[in-house]
């Protein structure tokens, strides 16, 4: 491998880099937006224990709650998208709905968590966790992270001018030079 083709092979990297923040210059809310859906295929992946675990408890309302999650975390990712259209100003009611949503989820999160709670403290025939139940503090811990990354994603939704500015500050302009042979470019157009 010569110095040149290690200098091409370096340079990209600093491009890709640049192409990059240049893309978020201009859509700073794809970041908040990869958390949304982070927090989405975190709760949507795990949903086995969440099921397993209402199966196994079947306290009241924990399966809308489950239900409530789900259809809101995409729904709210939906809310999202219309609410920062491409290059224009965020669509207030849009965006209000969208954190509607992230209220419903949120408390259907902890709801859940408090049914688990109460199932494992209750006085009469409580839930043991052992190896067969696993899955329920499985559960409890997948609500909670789920809780975790959405408040990450609300936070930087309400950050978004912070950070959008902060963004603009990158000086992501590509210097061009000549290396002094422009005057031997012929432009005339004979042959």
């Amino acid at each position: 491998m010569s110095a040149q083709d290690t200098k091409k092979a370096g340079s990209r990297m600093p491009e890709f880099l640049r192409k990059l923040i240049v893309g978020l210059k201009r859509r700073p809310s794809t970041i908040a937006l990869l958390v949304l859906v982070l927090a989405f295929l975190q709760y949507s992946l795990n949903l086995t224990h969440i099921s397993d675990t209402t199966a196994k408890i079947q306290g009241s309302g924990m399966g809308l709650c489950g239900f409530a999650t789900m259809l809101f975390s995409m729904l709210s990712l939906v809310c999202f998208l219309n609410a920062f259209p491409r290059r224009k100003k965020p669509v207030v009611p849009m965006v209000a709905l969208m954190f509607c949503m992230f209220a419903v989820i949120i408390f259907c999160d902890v709801r859940y968590m408090g049914l688990i709670t109460a199932a494992l403290t209750r006085a009469d025939n409580p839930i043991v966790i052992d190896a067969q139940t696993v899955y329920i503090a499985k559960a409890y811990n997948v609500l909670y992270d789920h809780i975790a990354i959405e408040a990450a994603g609300i936070a930087l939704i309400l950050l978004l001018p912070v950070y959008s500015k902060l963004l603009r500050k990158i000086n992501t302009s590509v210097t061009v030079e000549d290396y002094g042979k422009l005057g031997e470019i012929d432009i005339s157009g004979e042959d």
